[in-house]
């Protein structure tokens, strides 16, 4: 996969972002596009390879559309300054996420704010062996790649229903989002060793997104 051109890629998108340009330059970006699919699909082989339980997810299935979605947010560009795509994807949710993009390089996984039913059976997970979760968390070697779960800044302030806000692990339960992220910088990208990193990145955020998926098929 030839990153740098991706990077080229999205520069010159975000410095004529509009159909026009990207009608013009239709064929680039199949090219692009078709190149990242491609990688995605080798990264696939090498992660069914160290996680038995790996939901086979093609690049064709899993990469993000590149414009955004004007209807709910009008004052967006046309198109993303980025390339996305979720792996491993039992689900829309809890899956492993990667974008390459120009603003932000992430890789990323969990369940962001779900929907109710979803959060409640986490909940429940915490609520009888919240301890497994945090010793995950607490793994010296997850701490120095994602530090702690991802702060959406909405956490609830008191006790969720049916729980008391004396609750030994009421730090989690008035979490509304349960996921991790780790930052790369362009020079990570652009690395020789990019994909091995990003394979090293989701073997340790493996046993998170286990307890994750455990906790809501149950």
């Amino acid at each position: 996969m030839n990153f740098n051109g991706l990077f080229q890629f999205l520069s010159e998108l975000q410095q004529n972002n509009n159909k026009e340009w990207m009608d013009a330059n239709r064929k680039w970006y199949q090219e692009i596009r078709n190149s990242f699919i491609d990688w995605l699909d080798h990264l696939e082989v090498e992660l069914a390879k160290i996680d038995p339980e790996y939901y086979l997810t093609s690049g064709r299935k899993g990469i993000n559309r590149i414009n955004n979605n004007l209807l709910f947010h009008p004052n967006k560009p046309v198109y993303k300054d980025h390339f996305g795509a979720g792996l491993d994807q039992l689900s829309k949710q809890g899956d492993f996420y990667i974008e390459i993009g120009l603003s932000q390089c992430v890789l990323a996984g969990g369940y962001w704010r779900p929907e109710s039913k979803t959060l409640q059976s986490i909940r429940e997970a915490i609520d009888y062996n919240g301890e497994e979760l945090k010793k995950i968390l607490a793994k010296k070697s997850f701490q120095n790649i994602f530090g702690n779960l991802y702060d959406d800044g909405n956490s609830l302030k008191k006790a969720p229903k049916g729980y008391s806000i004396n609750h030994e692990h009421i730090d989690l339960l008035q979490k509304r989002t349960f996921a991790v992220a780790y930052e790369l910088k362009k020079e990570d990208v652009l690395d020789s060793d990019f994909t091995n990193k990003v394979i090293h990145v989701y073997k340790e955020m493996l046993p998170f997104r286990r307890y994750l998926r455990e906790a809501v098929s149950v």
